[in-house]
C-alpha cells in the first residue's frame, strides 16, 4: 500500500482535506495528514515511511529528504515552489511537482482588488480614479497572466502582455491583448503593471529604478509573484524620487520598515495571500492527490520541476 503524507503547517479547508482523503482510499492509499505542526522538526520525524508528500507553504529541504528514504514524490499544492530544494531532490532522485493553475484566478482577483483598494484611497470616502481608459501591462504570461488579461478588459483598460518567449506572442493575440518585446516597452506604455513572474534565479531583482522609472505618470506596480523579484532598494529609490508611485503587493516587501514612510502609497497584507480562497485551496489540493495517483500508476511527469 502506497503511504502519502499530507503535511501543511496551514491545513486545508475541511472539505478539501476530506476529498483528498476520498481519492487516496478509492486508489487503495494510506493517507496521514500532519497538520499545525509548528516545529519542523515534527515535519522531519513524521516522514518516515511516506513515499509521497503533498505540501502548501511547508520547507522540504535536504535534511527532510533525508529522513524519508522511500520518498519518491513531493507535490505543492500551489504555483511556487521555491520552498523545496530541487538541487537535494533531485540528486535523491525524488520528483517535484507544483499544481499549476489551480489558484491562478484566486491570485488575478486579489490583484484587482488591491488595485482598486489603492485607487480609491484605501475607501476612505476622497475622491479615488478609476480603472476604464487606463492601461495595463502583464509582466508574465502564464496561467495567473492570462486571468488578469480577462479580468482587466472587463474593467475595460488597454492591456499589453511581456513573456520572455517570443513563441507566447501568438496566444497572447488570440487572447486580444497586444504583446510587447521587451519589459523596457511594457513598463513604457503600463500606468498599471502586474507582476507574474516565478522566482527563479535569472528574474531575482529584475525588477529595478530602471525600469519602474520608465513607467508614466501616477504608476502603480502589482506584485502578486515573489518579493525576490524586486531590487527592493530600486523600490526604496523610486518611492523618494517619484510622488505618484504606488505599489501593491499580498507580501511585505523584506525592507517594508525602510518604506513607512510612504504607506499611503503601498499595500500589503500581514500575510502572502494570493492563493487564499476556498476554491484555489480545493483545486490545488485535489490536483495534487491526482498528480501522486497519475505519477505512480502511469509514471505521469507533466508536471514535474525539477
Amino acid at each position: 500500500m502506497r503511504k502519502v503524507l499530507v503535511a501543511t503547517d496551514k491545513p486545508f479547508a475541511k472539505t478539501a482535506s476530506d476529498q483528498i482523503r476520498e481519492i487516496f482510499d478509492q486508489a487503495g492509499y494510506q493517507c496521514n495528514f500532519l497538520e499545525k505542526y509548528g516545529d519542523q522538526q515534527n515535519f522531519v520525524q513524521a516522514v518516515a515511511d511516506a513515499e509521497a508528500i503533498i505540501i502548501r507553504s511547508d520547507i522540504v529541504d535536504d535534511e527532510l529528504m533525508a529522513a524519508a528514504p522511500n520518498l519518491k514524490i513531493v507535490v505543492r499544492a500551489g504555483a511556487g515552489y521555491d520552498n523545496v530544494d530541487l538541487k537535494a531532490a533531485t540528486a535523491r532522485d525524488v520528483v517535484v511537482m507544483n499544481t499549476p493553475g489551480q489558484n491562478s484566478n484566486a491570485v488575478a482577483e486579489l490583484a484587482f482588488g488591491m488595485m482598486l483598494y489603492q485607487i480609491r484611497n484605501r475607501f476612505s470616502g476622497g475622491s479615488g480614479t478609476e480603472l476604464m481608459g487606463k492601461t495595463l501591462g502583464i509582466h508574465g504570461y502564464g496561467n495567473i497572466g492570462k486571468h488578469v488579461g480577462r479580468i482587466a478588459k472587463g474593467f475595460g483598460m488597454t492591456v499589453y502582455a511581456y513573456h520572455h518567449n517570443p513563441a507566447r506572442n501568438a496566444e497572447i493575440e488570440q487572447d486580444g491583448i497586444s504583446p510587447v518585446n521587451s519589459p523596457e516597452e511594457l513598463y513604457k506604455k503600463c500606468q498599471y503593471i502586474s507582476l507574474n513572474i516565478p522566482a527563479r534565479e535569472q528574474n531575482k531583482k529584475i525588477i529595478n529604478k530602471d525600469l519602474l522609472g520608465l513607467m508614466p505618470e501616477n504608476a502603480m506596480l502589482v506584485n502578486t509573484a515573489r518579493k525576490e523579484v524586486i531590487c527592493e532598494d530600486s523600490l526604496k529609490q523610486i518611492f523618494a524620487e517619484r510622488k505618484d508611485f504606488s505599489y501593491v503587493s499580498d507580501l511585505a516587501p523584506g525592507n517594508a520598515a525602510e518604506l513607512a514612510e510612504y504607506a499611503n502609497r503601498m499595500f500589503f497584507p500581514p500575510k502572502k495571500m494570493g492563493a487564499q480562497t476556498a476554491e484555489a485551496n480545493i483545486n490545488a489540493g485535489l490536483a495534487a492527490a491526482r498528480q501522486i495517483i497519475a505519477f505512480f500508476k502511469d509514471n505521469d511527469i507533466r508536471f514535474k520541476v525539477n
